[in-house]
């Protein structure tokens, strides 16, 4: 018996323009469904038809499989907003179903009729989105001078961008809010983010961001080793000299997963998630205070969506992911500590550790000597007033210990 072929689940993007704005490809995939998926906006959009309307439940996430496993034999198509596979449904159905099952006719972005409408260049124009993310995840990508489009969560967005802004010194930026763009009912406004008063609009924006920046305003860009002041809480961090230098050895790439054990401030976890929007971070740290400074800094600094997990190693079990690297900046010498690292690190994977103490520096040469690596001891001078004078003050010496997991443990078993 030949098995039945299923058919590609189509995804059609729409905008504010609706069924006109479709090319005749779209309109006849859309009339040719048995089955059409998609908010209940979007389903308003199109004309009454056979097909069975299904409106995504909330939450979606969870129900997505079941859906498209309940009208496998049937043929289905999937509103989207604009462009599915820019920030759209198209991305997750490709991630749950797989690209393979998916037929995307995609409909101009938000963001591309934005820069049609301000004569943006597209490619130089950073975009942020918020959809279903803290209004703070814009921190990370303010840069005095720069041009940023944000996507809208609802109609809500602008005021929170607006204080996001005022409270980072970015109060002189200004803000165009775009509402319902190429559709009938598109209204375009804008202001200053330090006055911003308008009402909530349209709940479908974009909003167009010129930054500027105050004299006060700390310059925080990408690059790892802000400076402390940026921090907020009890001191307990990684200096941000040594910071950079630890941020170097781990060598973050966009989508890796890091572990830093012994939070502190949560500089390193910070530091990382913010020198690409797709790196993630998870602190572990068991004092409460301390990991209350961690979520605080990690809001104010643009990566709100930093984890901060319990004591390590026993905090270990609650995520079962294996992280690409490990830094440990705390607890060194802690009995069978850099044991659950070494073991939760993925082959591949980089463990940085850095040692202050002469103890947790004798425990440190154990494991190099044990597993090789790469060794290094930083001693960092700042100068600061001395009377009349400046003297060089030495800070802490810090020893650092890298280390690159094999595929294969031979080198142990020796």
């Amino acid at each position: 018996m030949t098995p039945s072929v299923i058919d590609p689940i189509v995804v059609v993007g729409i905008g504010a323009d609706g069924w006109d704005g479709l090319s005749p490809r779209a309109q006849a995939a859309v009339r040719n469904a048995e089955v059409l998926m998609g908010s209940t906006r979007q389903l308003s959009l199109v004309p009454e038809s056979e097909a069975k309307r299904v409106p995504w439940p909330s939450p979606m996430l969870p129900a997505l499989a079941g859906m498209f496993d309940e009208h496998r034999e049937r043929r289905i198509c999937v509103l989207a907003s604009g462009d599915p596979m820019f920030h759209g449904i198209g991305v997750t159905l490709g991630r749950v179903l797989g690209p393979q099952r998916l037929q995307v006719i995609a409909h101009p972005s938000s963001v591309s009729l934005a820069c049609a409408r301000l004569g943006w260049p597209l490619h130089e124009t950073t975009t942020v989105s918020l959809v279903n993310r803290e209004a703070s995840t814009l921190a990370a990508s303010l840069s005095a001078g720069q041009r940023v489009l944000v996507l809208s969560n609802d109609e809500q967005t602008p005021a929170a961008v607006a204080r996001v802004l005022d409270e980072r010194g970015f109060g002189d930026s200004t803000m165009v809010v775009l509402e319902q763009l190429g559709g009938p009912a598109e209204n375009i406004a804008d202001g200053v983010a330090a006055t911003w008063d308008r009402a909530p609009g349209d709940p479908l924006n974009v909003i167009a961001l010129e930054l500027r920046a105050s004299d006060s305003a700390l310059r925080l860009t990408r690059t790892p080793g802000l400076p402390d002041a940026a921090f907020r809480g009890d001191g307990q961090m990684t200096k941000h000299e040594v910071r950079a230098l630890t941020l170097s050895a781990l060598a973050p790439a966009p989508g890796e997963l890091l572990w830093d054990v012994g939070g502190g401030s949560g500089t390193i976890g910070i530091e990382w998630m913010r020198t690409d929007p797709r790196c993630r971070a998870i602190a572990f740290e068991r004092e409460d205070a301390r990991v209350a400074q961690i979520v605080d800094n990690a809001s104010q600094l643009g990566v709100p969506a930093l984890r901060v997990l319990g004591s390590a190693p026993a905090a270990f079990t609650v995520e079962p992911s294996s992280p690409d690297a490990i830094f440990v900046g705390g607890g060194v010498t802690q009995d069978g500590l850099l044991d659950a690292c070494w073991d939760r690190l993925r082959p591949g994977g980089r463990m940085v550790v850095n040692a202050v103490t002469a103890e947790s520096e004798a425990f440190v040469l154990t494991w190099f000597s044990r597993l090789g690596g790469e060794l290094r001891k930083f001693q960092i001078y700042r100068g600061e007033p001395l009377g009349g004078f400046t003297a060089w003050r030495p800070q802490l010496p810090v020893a650092q210990w890298s280390v690159v997991k094999p595929h294969s443990t031979e080198r142990e078993e020796q």
